[in-house]
């Protein structure tokens, strides 16, 4: 294929050994990378110009999969995480979380036992949106996870149920569809999306995968592409608009979880290696890689709280 591009990526530019790298999220204003491991609960942050003695982390008491900005908050005091049992703002100078907003109204020790949250990312409208799937405790995931929306009221509304492990989520370029990973289905959905309420409608498959690896998280460029991360094939491969893989980013381990912007560099979270047999792979698994591929990524919006919450 004349105008297939692949770009190949030695070595990590962070060898951090995450037990699961998730949620890469750029911050301008500080010139920092933050990252989460959801395994072994923590957020790693670490200043772009000053590695890697700028790494800072900060331990949780619950695995915690995505965070996000708030409009007006310095987010290097307080973000937005979604967490075990819903969504919280951290305290980044204490390490403290607060329950903004549950994930389910009725108290249920053995679903909050059981769930957490994964993948999520803000709407242009300022609104919040995470999946969430079974806890690793409980063995190989099922069916039992669903999409929320949290609104700046923190009104919650359930946008798709019995989902096994959703993931990425992002806009188009006119913001007129959601584009959402199930990695279960091996897909990316596509649904119309209303900007001013939040809705969505005419679900359809943007795009399958056919190979054994799963879609984890995915960014989109400003041209409209997909850069989807494929966790077991030790890739991130480009996707056009209209649904045609054009490229591919190749790594020396497996587990790809999540890309993420920062100028025209794609970087990339992965998970540790598991399979003993997989010597390279594991000996860069979970680390943090970056490579130039000459276009920049769209802006992520940042979450918008109503006045005295």
């Amino acid at each position: 294929m004349a105008d297939y591009k692949i770009w190949t990526v030695k070595e990590p530019w962070l060898d951090l050994q995450c037990g699961l790298g998730e949620g890469p999220y750029y911050e301008p204003a500080t010139n920092t990378l933050r990252f989460v491991d959801i395994i072994k609960r923590k957020l790693h942050t670490v200043n772009i110009a000053e590695w890697p003695r700028s790494l800072k982390t900060l331990d949780f008491d619950q695995p915690v999969g995505v965070t996000a900005d708030i409009e007006g908050e310095d987010p290097a005091k307080r973000i937005l995480v979604g967490g075990k049992k819903g969504i919280y703002i951290l305290e980044r100078e204490t390490g403290e979380l607060r329950l903004l907003r549950r994930f389910y109204d009725t108290q249920d020790t053995e679903r909050d036992k059981r769930l957490r949250s994964n993948d999520g990312a803000v709407d242009p409208q300022g609104r919040f949106w995470v999946g969430t799937m079974n806890d690793f405790w409980v063995g190989p995931p099922d069916a039992v996870g669903s999409l929320f929306r949290i609104n700046s009221d923190l009104s919650r509304q359930t946008m798709q149920e019995r989902l096994t492990i959703p993931n990425g989520i992002t806009w188009s370029i006119d913001q007129r569809t959601l584009y959402f990973v199930h990695s279960t289905e091996k897909s990316i959905l596509a649904y119309d999306y209303e900007p001013s309420t939040g809705d969505l409608s005419n679900k359809r498959t943007f795009w399958k995968h056919d190979g054994q690896g799963d879609p984890d998280g995915f960014r989109m460029d400003e041209e409209g592409y997909l850069w989807q991360a494929i966790y077991g094939e030790s890739r991130v491969l480009k996707i056009s608009p209209e649904g045609k893989v054009v490229g591919e980013v190749q790594y020396p381990t497996r587990a790809i979880t999540c890309p993420v912007f920062i100028g025209t560099e794609l970087w990339v979270t992965t998970a540790g290696e598991n399979d003993e047999n997989e010597v390279e792979s594991k000996k860069y698994g979970g680390g943090v890689f970056k490579i130039d591929v000459g276009v920049r990524g769209v802006k992520e919006f940042k979450f918008k709280l109503d006045e005295g919450l």
